[in-house]
């Protein structure tokens, strides 16, 4: 395992370099992916415009700010995701503002799950590649203390509803998760995070 993460930290991306990586792949009308689609694409411009937004309006409230700059340990946050990933375009800029506040407590660091296929086998969703996955590791001992993801347990919920119902995942179910995140303004992301942050501490 440690193996597996050492690698990925080696060839990680802070969060600047990680949107400026989906920017320039934009711009050749690329995404992530390993294999290039223009369904993938599309959703990579969509979650930009939502990564652009959330940059400038997501904010962390003085209570959390308070408690993530006087964190005990220190961690890295190490991400696995990919452009065309709606959740991860809702969850990254919240993940990147709570490491801003926990001043050096908390850095982040951002690989493409396809690049790191070995680490992500360790991390499966219900034997699924699910993303973002938060990977949460003690600075001091280099160890995966917990993890998180793909999405909250509201939004979970939220699908499996609508899978129980209607037996499928379709375009229908992705813009009301996305109107789900939309008015959840990142609040179920952040009192996950946190709680796990004081589960560890």
């Amino acid at each position: 395992m440690k193996t597996f993460v050492a690698k990925a930290l080696f060839n990680s991306h802070t969060y600047l370099e990680y949107r400026k990586l989906i920017i320039d792949l934009l711009r050749e009308g690329k995404s992530t992916a390993v294999d290039q689609t223009e369904e993938l694409t599309h959703y990579s411009e969509l979650n930009e415009a939502r990564m652009r937004r959330l940059d400038k309006t997501m904010k962390i409230s003085e209570e959390n700010s308070a408690k993530l700059k006087t964190l005990n340990k220190s961690y890295i946050w190490l991400v696995l995701t990919e452009s065309w990933c709606g959740d991860a375009a809702q969850i990254l800029p919240i993940f990147n503002k709570m490491a801003m506040e926990s001043v050096d407590k908390i850095e982040m660091k951002l690989v493409l799950r396809d690049e790191n296929e070995e680490l992500m086998n360790h991390f499966l969703t219900n034997n699924g590649k699910a993303i973002p996955k938060l990977l949460i590791i003690d600075k001091a001992t280099g160890s995966v203390v917990n993890d998180w993801g793909p999405r909250p347990q509201a939004a979970i919920n939220l699908i499996e509803k609508y899978k129980k119902k209607f037996g499928v995942i379709d375009e229908t179910l992705k813009t009301e998760l996305q109107m789900w995140y939309l008015h959840d303004k990142g609040v179920s992301t952040k009192n996950e995070i946190m709680q796990l942050l004081q589960d560890l501490e």
